[in-house]
């Protein structure tokens, strides 16, 4: 009985000990991730232009937020704008460069948070452009509605905001564009990009494009296009510059840390490849106006 009654006290002082071990270690698993730089981190970026013509850009942008942040950062541009989406959605990305429009559809599907955005000319605003060839008799947004059983329209990838979500909520709004299937136009294209919907106008392929104004602008600035060639026939109230945005639960120092990575890159390089002066501090309220859009176009 006393052998039992010793055997019985000794499980119990072990238990008690365990437990007194388990208390006093940290339980909270945001307590544990708080301010926790990964040992690498992977940003994807969607095709704003040529992927070759972004790459140099990104690369340099890596090695300067690898040094900031004190970790290796991999920048890997994308294909197509819903593959960046997807990416953050299956964890494959710790941030992502998107555009309005893929930021919204990425924050509703996966929780993404953006956290910083560009600057052009000092402002975090850039416009979608209509374009046509400088020979063309289109000189208005009219003039397309006008004629617009005749017209070949090239827009950038279905799920760029300036590209195709705000122009063709526009051509929604005149009549004349209904759905991807049913339009009013002798034929759409969706080209991937605008570097691409850009050259389609230069070349003759089609008679109108819709293009990012700043991206527009480093086309030109780059010899990407001639901008001599083109007319301006159309421009949407401002947008909200591309976000970049971190995936769900990133916590609130690496989001700090990340912050003033961005706000210290000086590269030209960096900055030219965006059409940009410089970055600046997003926040999710800055793509309101976007989300709206999103839900009239039924995208949400």
């Amino acid at each position: 009985m006393k052998k039992i009654f010793l055997l019985i006290l000794a499980g119990l002082l072990v238990f008690s000990l365990l437990g007194c071990s388990n208390n006093s270690a940290p339980t909270n698993v945001e307590e544990q991730e708080e301010g926790f730089i990964p040992e690498k981190m992977v940003i994807g970026a969607i095709p704003t232009q040529n992927q070759g013509d972004m790459r140099g850009a990104m690369d340099k942008l890596g090695v300067h937020l690898s040094e900031k942040l004190g970790t290796e950062v991999e920048i890997e541009v994308y294909p197509d704008y819903n593959g960046v989406v997807e990416a953050m959605n299956y964890g494959q990305v710790d941030m992502a460069y998107f555009g309005p429009l893929t930021y919204i559809i990425a924050n509703e599907t996966g929780g993404a948070e953006a956290i910083m955005t560009l600057l052009v000319n000092g402002e975090p605003y850039y416009y979608s452009y209509m374009v046509t060839h400088v020979d063309s008799p289109l000189d208005s947004l009219e003039d397309v509605i006008e004629n617009v059983g005749n017209l070949q329209f090239a827009f950038g990838d279905v799920n760029s905001t300036s590209g195709s979500l705000i122009p063709t909520l526009e051509l929604k709004e005149k009549g004349v564009f209904r759905d991807q299937m049913d339009t009013d136009f002798k034929e759409i294209f969706y080209t991937g990009g605008h570097d691409a919907a850009a050259l389609a106008v230069q070349e003759k392929k089609v008679e109108v494009g819709a293009v990012d104004s700043a991206i527009f602008e480093v086309m030109k600035r780059n010899g990407v296009i001639d901008g001599e060639q083109f007319k301006i026939i159309w421009q949407s109230e401002p947008l909200f510059q591309y976000p970049w945005a971190v995936k769900r639960g990133t916590s609130d120092e690496l989001k700090e840390a990340l912050r003033n990575a961005f706000l210290t890159v000086e590269d030209q390089e960096i900055l030219d490849v965006f059409g940009a002066s410089g970055f600046a501090l997003a926040e999710d309220k800055d793509y309101e106006p976007v989300r709206q859009a999103a839900k009239a176009d039924g995208r949400l």
